[in-house]
């Protein structure tokens, strides 16, 4: 009987340090609803978009049809998808570079002292609170060819033609898409870098003060790389919220200078039933351009965390 009662105790023993908070599988069941959660909302769709990329017309009955890579190939030799990806990677390039150089002289300029700072950076992050597609309906009346006040003040310095507006260019679309996109997520950038920058310790500063250094040298030798974790998940926040750019596209571009994730969105819904499958593989493209995207500033960011 006490060999028994003792097996038991042990069976009871190795139950509880299975099911340990701390290392055993309890963590694993306490997980498992967010996890089937984002299985279902995110994974599903996922893998059965990529399914029906590789289908012939998953609209109609008789559409399903396994094509291989036939919708991607379809996209890639369509030059309007082509020109989509361009303009994607510069409106990508040129806006998020603006909004890190924007974004840093906020971050440093409200992270000193003085009177009324919580105001005021409250005040700068006004505009990253208003919904996208708001925030370009405004900067389309700035626009407008007859009462928009920077088709006005372009004018006025002969950058513009008399009755012309930057709506009426795929540069000058480009360029209004731009401006608006890094008056709008600028201080979000700035939000993320000023987060990087609490985190310096002063002392830092005082010795490299006390030693002779210049502002510009503790900028360079402390500053920056004491903010390189914090500007890279700043640069991958924005790089992907600019390759997917859709609502300041839609309301600005329109048709005239598509993005990808406007091209996909035309070519699933405001097209043929035959044009959806193509949409779907362009949707899919987006996708693995984001996960590529990922995995380089993730890549960088482990790099960074080896060297300390």
């Amino acid at each position: 009987m006490a060999t028994i009662a003792v097996s038991g105790q042990s069976r009871l023993h190795r139950l509880r340090e299975h099911l340990d908070v701390g290392s055993g599988i309890m963590p694993y069941f306490l997980v498992a609803p967010a996890l089937l959660l984002v299985a279902v909302v995110a994974i599903y769709p996922i893998i059965d978009a990529i399914r029906l990329s590789f289908l012939e017309n998953p609209l109609v009955p008789t559409g399903s049809n396994f094509v291989g890579l036939n919708n991607y190939v379809q996209a890639f030799r369509d030059p309007v998808f082509l020109g989509s990806i361009g303009a994607t990677i510069i409106f990508s390039i040129i806006s998020v570079t603006l909004e890190l150089v924007v974004g840093f002289g906020i971050a440093l300029l409200i992270n000193k002292t003085f009177p009324g700072r919580g105001l005021v950076r409250a005040a700068i992050l006004i505009p990253w609170a208003f919904p996208t597609v708001v925030s370009a309906q405004i900067w389309n009346l700035m626009y407008n060819t007859n009462t928009g006040i920077i088709t006005y003040i372009l004018q006025g310095l002969h950058v513009l033609a008399p009755g012309d507006s930057l709506l009426r260019t795929n540069a000058g679309i480009m360029t209004a898409m731009v401006l608006t996109d890094v008056w709008k997520t600028a201080p979000f950038m700035a939000l993320l870098i000023l987060a990087g920058l609490q985190v310096i310790p002063n002392e830092l500063y005082e010795a490299a003060s006390v030693d002779g250094s210049t502002r510009f040298q503790q900028f360079w030798t402390i500053t920056l790389p004491m903010l390189k974790n914090a500007l890279l998940i700043a640069l991958l926040f924005r790089t992907l919220d600019a390759v997917r750019i859709f609502d300041l596209a839609y309301v600005l571009a329109g048709r005239q200078l598509p993005t990808i994730a406007m091209y996909s969105y035309q070519r699933m819904f405001a097209g043929t039933t035959s044009d959806f499958p193509v949409g779907i593989a362009t949707a899919i493209v987006l996708f693995v351009l984001g996960i590529l995207i990922s995995a380089l500033f993730v890549s960088q960011m482990r790099g960074i965390v080896r060297q300390e």
